[in-house]
């Protein structure tokens, strides 16, 4: 019987690679573990949410906007005159981003940082059917973020005249004091961690099931070994009784 037994196991090894996949099956193993898929979920939303709080240093937003005023401007303008001046406004973001603005900002300020590390910080964003300029200041301390903000509008407004040679460039808007962070967005960080710990229980049960290769039912001897049940052998436990110390069989099937 050993030797038989033994040879239907390799006999089903071999034909395991030739299973199709039974979606189903997988489906209901999921479903029948989906506690498990949840605490999981759970523990991770859980785990990215502490992180958030205690290692990412939150950030400030401090935004400004410039209007740069042409030349042409109380004149009698054409088309090509405003679809130039449209154009222009690139030339305005990248003359705001430039190292003699930032350098003249650091040492206004007084900071210990070099120009590249003061404009990583600065975002400019300009829009094509407008010469509105704004620039946005990302810092830790949202008052340093406005001081930032004002101090790199009004010395690239300079440089802006100076450079391009336009009429004057106006405030739109002062820096805004920020009183809320812009980063990090904890409710996105949680649901990145849920569904990274569902994704994961759902990843570990399916590996786990599929290299489970026990035969447990009447079904799973026909499926995977191609043998008809003629007979199921109850298993006989021994179960210990009361009296003198004698066991008494149970059997279960």
């Amino acid at each position: 019987m050993k030797g038989v037994f033994e040879n239907c196991m390799n006999e089903r090894m071999k034909t395991d690679r030739g299973l199709e996949v039974n979606v189903g099956e997988l489906l209901f193993v999921l479903l029948r573990k989906w506690w498990i898929i949840a605490l999981s979920g759970i523990l991770f939303a859980s785990m990215f949410l502490v992180g958030t709080k205690l290692f990412v240093t939150p950030k400030y937003n401090s935004v400004t906007k410039i209007f740069v005023l042409s030349q042409q401007d109380g004149k009698y303008l054409t088309s090509m005159d405003i679809q130039l001046s449209s154009y222009l406004t690139k030339d305005y973001a990248e003359l705001i981003k430039s190292r003699t603005v930032a350098q003249e900002v650091i040492d206004r300020l007084e900071l210990n940082m070099t120009p590249e590390a003061l404009m990583s910080k600065v975002t400019v964003q300009t829009k094509s059917d407008t010469r509105i300029v704004t620039i946005i200041v990302q810092n830790e301390d949202p008052r340093l973020a406005q001081q930032l903000a004002n101090v790199i509008r009004e010395v690239s407004a300079r440089q802006i005249v100076d450079v391009m040679g336009v009429e004057a460039v106006n405030m739109v808007d002062e820096a805004n004091l920020p009183v809320t962070p812009s980063s990090p967005n904890t409710q996105k960080n949680m649901l990145f961690g849920g569904a990274w710990g569902c994704l994961l229980a759902i990843a570990l049960l399916l590996l786990r099931h599929l290299m489970n290769d026990t035969i447990k039912t009447d079904e799973d001897v026909e499926r995977y070994l191609n043998l008809n049940v003629l007979a199921s052998i109850p298993t006989i436990e021994t179960v210990p009784t009361k009296k003198g110390g004698k066991f008494a069989c149970q059997t279960s099937k």
